[in-house]
């Protein structure tokens, strides 16, 4: 779809073309798609969560306890995540929005890096008590729930895989990013509750399965770190990709046109906006510069301002 475009130029002979998309709908191509599995994936987390904490409280396992801490957290966010495609979904046309609702689910992702973030702290601090004050484990009952969490995580995490991105805006929706991080952490988390336990169980090792949390802990923050760094980029309208800038820059001057000024941000997944200001000797209608950059992937609202040199 060409991208919508508005111009002021004094030199334009057209009249300048409106300055929104006429839909406003910043949405991903996948969007209905991200919203079910997200869904789906909150039922099934919800039922996975009841069983780890009730098996972690009988058989005194932090490491359970905190894999079912950590995805009550993660039933909260893909929650959130939820809500946020239909609220983005509901408000996409809305006409108070002057560039739609493409970032509401950053807005939401970011908020679920806030909470990662905290969840990650939380389980290090009571792992870290303890190691010092441990608590008799009954390894094989937390074995078996262990391995069922990993099997369900698992199975999560491929239902929100995110569809590699292929155009210009390499990090897609981040709001199914979020959630998918959210589940690839606890993914991470039921792993090492495995092994710690595992170990425990051979050598008699007490301290491995607090140890293993704490591990767990710090590779929560990482990712909440990760999440927080991305999706805020995004909401601060950080530049998304040097290339389609450069791609911009290279359609816009071969005729010895310069570009004096121009910013690319994101509107939505898939979605961005340009505004460039040209100066030439001999400038064209800005239509005519606009249709130079037909074709761009992901290029959905450009305006344009075509000076001549000399023009203040």
């Amino acid at each position: 779809m060409a991208p919508e475009i508005s111009v002021t130029s004094p030199l334009a002979t057209t009249p300048p073309l409106d300055t929104f998309r006429n839909d406003r709908a910043y949405l991903g191509a996948d969007h209905a798609r991200n919203e079910r599995r997200t869904w789906l994936v909150v039922a099934i987390c919800v039922v996975t969560m009841a069983v780890q904490i009730i098996g972690g409280m009988v058989f005194h396992s932090m490491a359970l306890i905190a894999n079912g801490l950590h995805l009550a957290a993660h039933i909260v966010v893909l929650a959130a995540a939820a809500v946020a495609y239909g609220i983005s979904r509901a408000f996409a046309r809305d006409s108070r929005l002057a560039f739609g609702t493409g970032k509401v689910g950053y807005l939401v992702g970011f908020a679920n890096g806030l909470v990662l973030a905290t969840t990650g702290l939380m389980i290090g601090i009571e792992s870290l008590q303890r190691v010092f004050q441990p608590e008799e484990i009954a390894y094989v009952g937390a074995l078996e729930l262990a391995a069922l969490a990993l099997l369900v995580n698992l199975l999560c995490v491929r239902i929100l895989q995110p569809k590699a991105a292929a155009g210009p805006d390499t990090d897609g929706d981040l709001n199914l990013s979020a959630a998918h991080l959210h589940l690839t952490a606890d993914t991470v988390v039921s792993g090492l509750a495995i092994l710690s336990l595992a170990a425990g169980r051979a050598w008699d090792l007490t301290w491995a399965d607090p140890v293993a949390a704490m591990a767990g802990a710090v590779l929560v923050c990482h990712f909440a770190w990760k999440l927080l760094r991305r999706t805020g980029a995004a909401l601060l309208d950080a530049t998304p990709s040097r290339a389609l800038m450069d791609d911009i820059r290279q359609r816009l001057t071969v005729d010895g046109a310069q570009v004096i000024d121009l910013h690319v941000w994101r509107l939505g997944p898939g979605h961005h906006a340009a505004i460039i200001v040209l100066q030439a000797e001999t400038p064209e209608p800005a239509l005519a510069y606009r249709r130079r950059l037909e074709g761009i992937p992901e290029l959905s609202h450009i305006t344009i301002e075509v000076r001549a040199n000399g023009d203040a």
